[in-house]
């Protein structure tokens, strides 16, 4: 939720006006503090101009497997440690900064310069890694 708002250039008291929140509800969402209902999710796709499946598009296996209906087929759930989150690369403020950027290069040409000047160090961080 917190990608597309941002992609979008909308703030979270924006994204509350829209669907009838505060934006501190907003915060609550998008740290994972409250649960986003069917409908709301609903709401959220229309106003963040998105389907509903795009929430769902890049969930990771791992975090599938500890949806509630997977954890109580392979267990009781109580015997279970926690599994440890990973921050998403693309989830991060440094990363959507970045793509708001890159998308305001209203030049192609240039556009394409810095994307593979970003591919060129990326694969020089990679070699030096290894």
């Amino acid at each position: 939720m917190r990608l597309r708002r941002t992609l979008l250039g909308m703030s979270q008291e924006k994204l509350g006006e829209a669907i009838g929140l505060t934006f501190q509800q907003v915060q609550k969402y998008e740290r994972g503090a409250n649960r986003i209902g069917a409908s709301r999710l609903f709401d959220l796709s229309r106003v963040l101009d998105v389907p509903v499946s795009y929430f769902f598009d890049d969930m990771s296996d791992n975090t599938q497997s500890q949806s509630p209906v997977n954890i109580i087929k392979g267990s009781s759930g109580l015997s279970e440690e926690p599994a440890t989150f990973e921050v998403d690369p693309m989830t991060k403020r440094e990363t959507l900064e970045l793509v708001r950027a890159y998308y305001n290069i209203t030049d192609p040409q240039v556009r394409k310069r810095v994307y593979e000047l970003a591919k060129a160090l990326a694969a020089v961080a990679g070699a030096v890694a290894e």
